[in-house]
């Protein structure tokens, strides 16, 4: 006899609004519906009401964790469409920004990972090293969340000698805390048996649904924006694209976590290579009227924004196509022939964003 059990739109494994319908028979779910929608902001709209800055402002809080992405992203936008050239240190400030913020995701997702295993000293001892960047990112912005970086035609705030010491010494602390907190996921019988063959998305389904970011290297897709497409001077740096072929829930967090050492390797080279120059125009430069894409990779995958201008002081049309809009719909076919018991964590190992989809 089949059942259909409702998660969400409020529920404790879910922090975010999502309703996800489990049709199931006995413990096994046969197949599953996912319905969003249910925290729509009207930041778009809004966007085509503000002058530049005050947009800035606001597609910044599109999403709290990736809060530096998303004004990257309109700034190069805007950028390509005045023609306004970025000085390369503001360029590779905005690398350190990228980086210390696809640092602090993954491990927010890496910790609420042990959290929904249910490996509590796990979780505390990948949060403390989540504080440690959450500190620098302070340090160097003013803020927590929402660090108001960006500008068009580069940064607002640059980097004193001290500044990259500290930046340093944190990133070789992280780097120690890392070791164990990787072999953890490795070796543990633990983790294993709750992430290994659990939630399996294939190359060919994963294809199919053109899924983006860590969700898609862990299925076997080798696809980063950095790489293909770099932007902020991204081909200046070495590092590798991490990829897995095992496409379960233990892929998911062995490509994060790898990503992380391999953000460490960028922002030292970033830091150590810190060009001279100024990081800003210095005043707010006339945008024309134009049309562009920009992309870039944030750290759930690829965000794109679609942006008209029409030679006012704000925006004639802003579409914004968050990483995942891209994946969530992909979810339905992780949860087939999985535990009820499983589901949360499955839908979790997407590093889902649904109030950023939502908008």
């Amino acid at each position: 006899m089949g059942y259909t059990i409702p998660i969400g739109p409020y529920h404790p494994a879910l922090e975010e609004l999502i309703y996800v319908r489990l049709f199931v028979e006995g413990e096994t779910i046969k197949d599953a519906e996912i319905r969003i929608g249910y925290n729509h902001r009207g930041i778009e709209k809004l966007a085509t009401q503000r002058d530049f800055l005050q947009t800035l402002i606001l597609v910044e809080r599109v999403c709290g964790i990736c809060s530096n992405s998303h004004p990257l992203c309109l700034c190069m936008g805007l950028e390509a469409i005045a023609g306004i050239p970025v000085s390369k240190r503001a360029r590779y400030i905005r690398v350190i920004m990228s980086e210390l913020e696809r640092i602090h995701s993954h491990l927010l997702w890496a910790g609420i990972a042990a959290h929904l295993i249910g490996f509590e000293s796990l979780f505390m001892e990948i949060f403390q090293g989540r504080e440690n960047i959450m500190d620098i990112l302070e340090m160097i912005s003013g803020n927590r969340v929402n660090y108001a970086m960006n500008i068009i035609g580069g940064v607002r705030r640059d980097l004193d000698p001290e500044q990259k010491l500290q930046v340093l010494k944190a990133l070789e602390i992280l780097e120690e805390k890392l070791k164990p907190i990787i072999n953890v996921f490795l070796e543990d019988k633990t983790i294993a048996l709750r992430t290994r063959n659990v939630g399996i998305l294939t190359k060919e389904k994963a294809i199919d649904y053109a899924v983006v970011g860590p969700f898609a290297r862990a299925s076997g897709i080798c696809e980063d924006i950095r790489k293909t497409a770099p932007y902020s001077s991204y081909e200046d740096f070495d590092f590798q694209v991490i990829v897995r072929e095992e496409c379960d829930v233990w892929a998911r967090a062995v490509v994060r976590l790898l990503e992380v050492k391999e953000s460490i390797k960028i922002l030292r080279q970033a830091l150590e290579n810190l060009p001279d120059g100024p990081i800003n125009p210095g005043k707010l430069p006339q945008i024309p009227a134009g049309e562009t894409l920009s992309r870039l990779e944030a750290p759930r995958g690829e965000n794109v924004h679609y942006i008209v201008t029409d030679g006012t002081d704000h925006l004639k049309r802003l579409q914004i196509r968050v990483p995942t809009y891209m994946n969530a719909p992909s979810i339905v076919e992780p949860l087939k022939g999985q535990t009820v018991a499983d589901s949360g964590l499955i839908i979790a190992s997407m590093d889902p964003c649904f109030s950023c989809m939502d908008r």
